[in-house]
């Protein structure tokens, strides 16, 4: 475990190291919307976090895969209301299963079920991975999407989201498809971003300071 700052009037976020996500960005992402950021590949340290970010690039199965050794304490988490934000591979492990498994010959792979649903591919005529800037739009109030509707985020990515209920999907854009950009678990305290905050300019640093503020708030 690396401690990036140790400045404990700040609101305090961990960052899960399970070898597939931008740590650096993430990390200076966070500390410039305000938080004292810890990178840690030990899952006990999830026990004592105040907020968790599950960042992620990379492949479903491998993500989950890495992510085994943290799945009972990220659901414990979750059980306990701690603010939970998975970022782009991140918030798609937070759903049910993802056919990028079944299509990589590795079957079902079980993802972490906090947001019960399905990850599928882009099956149009767009090209795949979708890479670039797209406008976001807010579906239903939520404290991590406030200031951002109309604005652009970017995205890489090849998946998107198909939650099972509607009611957790919390803000789209379009690519051939519209698809969730942010989606969130019932209680909503375990949320995520298909588009990569730390990446997205003002419109990200937003998102962030408000997972910040969710987290002091808790």
């Amino acid at each position: 475990m690396s401690q990036q700052s140790l400045d404990r009037t700040t609101t305090s976020v961990m960052v899960v190291d399970y070898g597939l996500g931008n740590l650096r960005s993430a990390t200076r992402g966070l500390e410039r919307a305000g938080a004292s950021v810890t990178i840690s590949d030990d899952p006990a340290d999830l026990r004592d976090a105040d907020g968790i970010v599950l960042p992620g690039v990379g492949a479903f199965g491998e993500g989950m895969d890495n992510a085994g050794p943290f799945r009972a304490d990220l659901v414990a988490a979750a059980e306990e209301g701690v603010p939970i934000l998975g970022i782009c591979l991140g918030m798609q492990m937070l759903l049910t299963s993802s056919e990028e498994a079944n299509r990589e010959g590795q079957g079902d792979v079980e993802g972490l079920d906090l947001v019960p649903g399905r990850n599928v591919r882009f099956t149009g005529t767009q090209k795949v991975p979708h890479m670039g800037w797209n406008e976001l739009s807010v579906e239903r109030p939520h404290p991590l999407v406030e200031g951002v509707d109309g604005e652009y985020a970017y995205f890489v990515h090849s998946y998107y989201a198909e939650p099972d209920d509607t009611d957790a999907v919390v803000a789209t854009t379009e690519y051939g498809v519209e698809f969730p950009a942010v989606v969130a678990n019932e209680a909503g305290t375990v949320f995520g971003t298909q588009f990569h905050p730390e990446k997205s300019g003002e419109t990200g640093l937003r998102v962030l300071r408000n997972f910040v503020n969710i987290v002091a708030e808790e």
